[in-house]
């Protein structure tokens, strides 16, 4: 590495370093207003506007040496403030941006505040997953979104959200906390590959990395004085499961999604439209905390084999990610997908929004033997929705054709979790319950 290059890095990773602080020095300032002169965050925040003191002092030394250097040299500005200056740091223009953000989208809240920082800069975006059971076809749905917005030249953060996981009426047991979180970890990023997006250029995070700091928990307390019981229980209502008799862990899980969105410094979260409920919760109280309201993205939800929601946690509801391809089979073949219907049709929907997404002409094939009349080859989905409401494809051709692409599909997946490590992670993670003999 040179040397202009090396002082080209020290200057990008003090500025960001710069911003960090003036973030946390923010916050803590907004705490002080309502602290006694002797609380100890009051020597913490003058400490810190010291340091950025000198921060600021050394990035501008560095920036004076480095608009000395003859031309052709690295430029003076950061790589950082020149890709915020930018609407198109990947060549895109900002009409592109937005498509490819903005398809297939069911509904997107904050729509003018998305089209004015894609106007100036690339959007941060997270999407978070409670780690619970293991997940299932339909996540294919966000990752062929996360692969959108990569392509816009989105920074995104991927949240393996163990925490949520055991709040949400513990349905990861403490014990298998650790365990499940490497499994999401480690199928998502597989399934990820299997769809060509490139996962260096994702961030992984675990909820417990940030959300046991200080910090956060006081904000937790902080939101817990704001919210009432009523609200909590409301905006998880879609997500969260429900009783009569709600544990406390549930009603906290909303307002940590919430104060998830302010400490992983994105401008959007994306997620299904079942989290609609916790993202207005969010734009709600985050600013009753000092902090703005986010950009809400939300994908539609893909209906599951028995034509309501799929889910992790309802086996019946699912084809999990490493299914054999005889248990697709055998999935797909039972799934409700009445004859010229199209509501509430998993296999449609799978069609729909994982399988013509990924299409790199849009079209989709159907397999069929030559005997039954050969392939049925549809341009578009809409092609193919209209030609199934009208009795001209049969459940069956489209239940064998889909099961085909599906399993071509999931084949990598399970290719990668062959090896003995990632077997015996699965075995830890989702350990088989047997049943107590009765004596």
């Amino acid at each position: 590495m040179s040397a202009d290059t090396a002082q080209q890095k020290e200057l990008n990773d003090l500025v960001n370093l710069l911003d960090n602080q003036n973030s946390l020095i923010e916050n803590l300032e907004k705490e002080l207003q309502q602290l006694t002169t002797k609380d100890s965050n009051v020597e913490l925040v003058n400490n810190l506007k010291a340091e950025n003191d000198k921060l600021k002092t050394t990035i501008d030394e560095l920036n004076s040496k480095l608009k000395n250097k003859p031309s052709g040299s690295v430029s003076a500005t950061p790589a950082a403030v020149t890709n915020n200056q930018s609407g198109s740091s990947n060549g895109l223009t900002f009409e592109e941006k937005y498509h490819l953000i903005s398809r297939n989208l069911q509904e997107i809240v904050g729509d003018e505040r998305l089209k004015t920082i894609l106007k100036e800069r690339d959007l941060r975006i997270y999407w978070g997953t409670a780690t619970t059971g293991k997940p299932h076809i339909a996540y294919f749905v966000p990752m062929s979104k996360i692969s959108d917005f990569l392509k816009a030249g989105c920074e995104v953060t991927i949240l393996l959200a163990d925490l949520h996981a055991y709040l949400d009426n513990m349905k990861a047991p403490w014990d298998l906390l650790s365990k499940r979180t490497e499994y999401y970890s480690r199928v998502i990023k597989s399934a990820l590959q299997s769809i060509g997006v490139p996962i260096d250029k994702l961030k992984f995070v675990k909820g417990s990395e940030y959300q046991l700091s200080k910090e956060y928990t006081l904000d937790v307390y902080r939101l817990s004085s704001l919210v009432s019981e009523h609200d909590a229980k409301k905006a998880g209502a879609e997500v969260v499961k429900q009783s009569n008799n709600p544990l406390l862990s549930g009603l906290l899980y909303p307002g940590l999604q919430a104060l998830d969105e302010e400490y992983l410094k994105c401008d959007a979260q994306f997620g299904g439209v079942d989290q609609r409920k916790i993202f207005m919760f969010a734009e709600e109280y985050l600013p009753r905390l000092g902090y703005e309201k986010r950009i809400h993205l939300m994908n539609p939800m893909v209906p599951g084999l028995t034509g309501n929601k799929m889910s992790s946690s309802e086996e019946d509801s699912k084809i999990d990610l490493l299914d054999s391809a005889a248990q697709v089979k055998k999935k797909i073949k039972s799934a409700f997908c009445e004859e010229g219907n199209i509501e509430n049709n998993g296999v449609l929907s799978f069609v729909k929004h994982v399988l013509i997404p990924l299409s790199k002409d849009g079209k989709v094939t159907l397999e069929r033997p030559e005997k039954w009349g050969g392939n049925l080859i549809y341009n578009s989905y809409q092609d193919l929705e209209t030609a199934f409401a009208q009795k001209l494809v049969h459940p069956g051709d489209l239940k064998d054709g889909v099961e085909k692409l599906l399993n071509k599909l999931l084949d990598p997946l399970r290719h990668d979790f062959e090896s003995k490590d990632n077997l015996k992670l699965i075995e830890e993670a989702y350990p088989v319950v047997k049943d107590k003999k009765k004596k």
